[in-house]
């Protein structure tokens, strides 16, 4: 499983899309309580629930990990955890997914700086406030020096999206197949 990690607009959903077109690689779709965006669809882009529905899942253990950001909350649910899935998720999660010590689960994080970040927000219909306001939340969740260390970090900056892609896609089955071969030792 491919877990991406970074802060709003570090290219994480994007690489994720390629990643399924290209790859087949199933994005995890997880739960949230947000309103869905021009564009999404529930159950392709996430499964839109309400708050309570949200509660129910979490007091039934559903959950691998679950956060509130910007005042909604977010999940990944066990059942959409397998091989050849992508998962895209915040420190937090990171430190959930990370914590289930699963060999084939191969964590990312994507960077880029603030203006690149911010800019990108604005190119997909942000409003400037929301994006102002994800920026400042980012500045404090994704301190460097706070966040666990994962197994590849990419700066999205240096390439397209599309390279982006396919620099996981190599790196994740060449990663797969170094743990498995160390397996069988």
């Amino acid at each position: 499983m491919i877990v991406l990690a970074g802060a709003s607009a570090s290219g994480k959903t994007e690489a994720a899309k390629v990643l399924a077109t290209k790859y087949g690689i199933t994005k995890v779709i997880t739960t949230t309580t947000r309103g869905m965006r021009q564009n999404e669809i529930d159950g392709r882009d996430y499964f839109f629930v309400n708050e309570e529905k949200f509660q129910k899942m979490i007091e039934n253990d559903e959950f691998v990990e679950f956060t509130t950001y910007n005042g909604h909350r977010y999940g990944s649910t066990k059942a959409q955890i397998a091989p050849d899935k992508c998962v895209v998720i915040d420190p937090a999660g990171l430190r959930a997914y990370i914590s289930l010590h699963d060999p084939n689960i191969i964590t990312f994080f994507l960077d880029s700086s603030e203006e690149t970040r911010f800019k990108r927000m604005l190119e997909r219909g942000d409003p400037i406030e929301a994006a102002t306001s994800r920026i400042e939340h980012d500045k404090k969740a994704f301190v460097k020096e706070l966040l666990p260390i994962v197994d590849y970090h990419i700066n999205t900056e240096i390439f397209n999206v599309e390279e982006v892609a396919d620099l996981i896609y190599k790196i994740y089955k060449e990663a797969i197949m170094k743990k498995n071969k160390n397996k069988r030792k």
